[in-house]
């Protein structure tokens, strides 16, 4: 004589039965929409976005580390000697002084040769006066009254001397270099909203397409989680295709875009190369923009089932 099933055996048997069902009603696409290509363009826009906030946040701190510990001492004198014997007196006050590591006056043959793009052949020209410049490394980086105390030092070597803290000249490049970070970060947050706003309208789209079967799979026993989950899997499909594909796009423009930089052959844009940090930064938007697909999908279909009772 054979045992009656328990009832909770008849709810597992039942339950069963029902996914498949539900599974077979609901027609799953093979990126037949534009959603995984919008999300791969959307994708690749944050790769882009990432890439270049990133490079630019190592070029300021490689920028404000390299000179944070350096001041420029400017001497204008018009007679050349007089001009000479100055500046050898500042490196010499200069270099007693415990704060300063280096001195080094800049030969005159460097200042014309940065000089001729502006000047031309003027620059070589004694008609033209070229101020002494003296390159002066600290040991750290000196705070405004250190600064005023080397200004001091100089007032008797050289008159006329005048001090200036590398840093300081180029705070309005640092200031630009902060104001690019945030508008790439501004970028990332857009794009986000612009990913789930698509992800919202496909999956409302889809629930509104099936909403008949979706209600054939209710009097079937099916549950609001199982057609959540049926919807959700084609969310994550289409969410992971696009995701790999904007992150190939966004790589390869990141690419091409390094290579124009790097013709550059400048120091400073070198600074903004990337770490391995920053590139693990970069392979992780592909499983955010996923996350948030799946999230975004499982909110939206909940809301329309609530809408449906």
């Amino acid at each position: 004589m054979n045992t009656p099933p328990l009832p909770e055996e008849q709810t597992a048997d039942a339950a069963a039965p029902a996914r498949t069902r539900s599974a077979s009603l609901l027609p799953q696409g093979r990126f037949a929409g534009p959603i995984p290509w919008v999300i791969a363009i959307l994708i690749a826009l944050v790769v882009i976005a990432a890439a270049g906030g990133l490079s630019l946040r190592n070029l300021a701190e490689n920028a404000r580390a390299d000179l944070a510990g350096a001041v420029t001492v400017q001497i204008v004198e018009a007679d050349p000697e007089v001009r000479q014997a100055r500046a050898q007196a500042a490196a010499d006050a200069l270099g007693d002084h415990p704060l300063v590591t280096s001195v080094r006056i800049v030969p005159e043959q460097e200042l014309v040769a940065l000089l001729e793009p502006w000047l031309g052949s003027s620059a070589a020209s004694e008609d033209v006066p070229i101020p002494a410049l003296i390159d002066v490394e600290l040991s750290r980086r000196a705070s405004a009254s250190e600064i005023r105390q080397l200004q001091a030092a100089l007032v008797e070597a050289a008159p006329g001397a005048k001090i200036d803290a590398q840093s300081d000249w180029l705070r309005p490049v640092y200031d630009a270099l902060a104001a690019l970070q945030y508008l790439a970060l501004a970028l990332i947050v857009l794009v986000s909203f612009a990913t789930a706003a698509a992800v919202w309208l496909a999956a409302r789209s889809a629930f509104a397409n099936h909403r008949d079967t979706v209600e054939i799979i209710h009097l079937l026993g099916g549950t609001d989680e199982q057609v959540t989950r049926i919807f959700q899997r084609s969310v994550l499909r289409d969410a992971a295709f696009g995701s790999v594909v904007g992150l190939l796009l966004g790589l390869a423009a990141v690419w091409v875009l390094g290579q124009q930089f790097a013709a550059l052959d400048s120091g400073m844009v070198g600074g903004g190369n990337l770490g391995i940090g920053d590139w693990m930064l970069i392979g992780a938007i592909p499983l955010a923009g996923v996350m948030l697909a799946l999230v975004t999908g499982r909110i939206t279909i909940g809301f329309a089932l609530k809408s449906m009772l």
